[in-house]
């Protein structure tokens, strides 16, 4: 490295540096001009110039549309694919809301196809396909052609899968377990009590699954066991409660995550449809803000274990934390497993002052403030009752704030009722 490196001004080049001049001309000296362009030589060469574009734009666009012909004309290359029925026997898990590509994917692992692409192409070319693979397990072959799977696999027949409906109690979920894995009654229940610890549930649970047995349908294989399938449950679970930030929408709602839950349950209890299930939740909270009792008959029937749509004064005085009657609060524990929808009304409840509702009819909930207005609609609820033949000869249900008539475990009539002290049209 030379001076001329650290020197400002001395660099050929440099912001103030002398331009150096064309060598052999003296300093000072005028620049020579050059000579000026011949016309007739400039417009020739334009014209060159523009008839090789043209020609080039010509050519050019003729092969690329007979580029563009030739690959319509090619058929796409054929993907890898077996032959036949297959042999031998492989299950294949279909989770719920598998798309074909998962699908595929699962096939080839277990080497039931030998292509992705195969077996894609045959569902896409399949009217029976659209929408009719259903979540579980199948037994398939190895190495079947694509088309022999998908005939397999459009077959709700075949699925070998546990559906738990929404709302559904543990008591019912353990149940459903052992019929379908086949084992002696009360099992599920035991090991949901002994393995309690190995379901990854919450802490604040206390060892308790209900609430945290998300509906849905479960894969079942040969090697499945109770324990595998409620495992899945509170972990699907977990990941529903775990969306749209609920932890923290429960905090600015006033309650905990478990609260949450809890809320979700009773809701699910309640509403006669899903669009009436933001208007429960809101009434719920409204309730709870004015430390109201709750008055939900779906609490009561959850400790009574039973599903009915009548609740008597006597049951209103029932001694146990589930009676809603007589507790302000929540109860101890969720009363069922809500599935999304009731997940998200009482994460979003619709905005309202109600305090009372109940269904009248199925589809036909009536929600309000006004104790009075309450009365008369339940009256009139009390009234259809008693038309239907096969209404029990009972005294009528008590004032329903709420009620759902199509709910799982039946509830329809207590929920937001009148006032402590206030005769409920018994």
């Amino acid at each position: 490295m030379t001076d001329q490196d650290f020197t400002p001004g001395l660099t050929p080049g440099h912001l103030g540096a002398p331009v150096l001049e064309p060598e052999g001309r003296p300093p000072g000296a005028p620049r020579p001009r050059p000579d000026a362009p011949d016309p007739h030589r400039r417009r020739n060469g334009l014209a060159c110039g523009l008839t090789a574009l043209a020609l080039l734009v010509v050519f050019g666009g003729a092969g690329l549309t007979g580029y563009t012909w030739l690959q319509g004309q090619q058929k796409p290359p054929a993907a890898a694919d077996y032959a036949g029925a297959g042999t031998g026997d492989v299950q294949v898990s279909v989770p719920e809301g598998a798309g074909l590509t998962q699908i595929a994917s699962a096939l080839v692992r277990n080497g039931v196809v030998a292509s992705s692409l195969a077996f894609t192409r045959a569902a896409k070319g399949s009217a029976a396909a659209a929408g009719r693979i259903q979540p579980g397990t199948y037994t398939l072959k190895q190495k079947m052609s694509a088309a022999a799977a998908l005939a397999i696999l459009v077959d709700p027949a075949n699925a070998n899968g546990l559906t738990i409906p929404e709302g559904w109690r543990g008591s019912q979920i353990f149940t459903a377990i052992d019929k379908k894995l086949n084992l002696p009654e009360g099992s599920t229940q035991r090991a949901a009590q002994e393995q309690g610890a190995e379901l990854g549930l919450p802490e604040f649970a206390k060892g308790s699954p209900e609430g945290y047995l998300f509906p849905a349908t479960y894969s079942v294989t040969d090697d499945t066991t109770a324990v595998d399938l409620l495992k899945q449950m509170v972990e699907r679970a977990g990941k529903e409660f775990s969306r749209d930030d609920a932890e923290v929408v429960a905090q600015n709602l006033g309650q905990s995550l478990y609260g949450l839950v809890t809320i979700a349950s009773m809701v699910q209890g309640e509403a006669d449809n899903t669009e009436d299930m933001a208007k429960v939740a809101r009434v719920i909270y409204n309730r709870l803000a004015k430390n109201m009792p709750l008055q939900l008959d779906s609490t009561i029937n959850y400790a009574l274990g039973r599903s009915t749509l009548n609740t008597t004064v006597t049951e209103t005085k029932l001694d146990s934390p589930y009676n809603t009657y007589l507790h302000t609060g929540l109860p101890p524990t969720p009363i069922g497993n809500p599935g999304r929808q009731a997940i998200m009304a009482a994460v979003d409840p619709a905005q309202g002052d109600w305090l009372y509702f109940v269904t009248v009819k199925p589809g036909d909930t009536r929600f309000t403030d006004s104790f009075e207005v309450q009365q008369r609609n339940v009256a009139e609820f009390n009234a259809v009752r008693a038309a239907q033949p096969s209404a029990s000869a009972s005294a009528p249900a008590s004032a329903p704030a709420g009620g759902s008539t199509g709910a799982p475990d039946g509830a329809a009539t207590g929920q937001a009722t009148a006032a402590p002290g206030v005769p409920t049209g018994q």
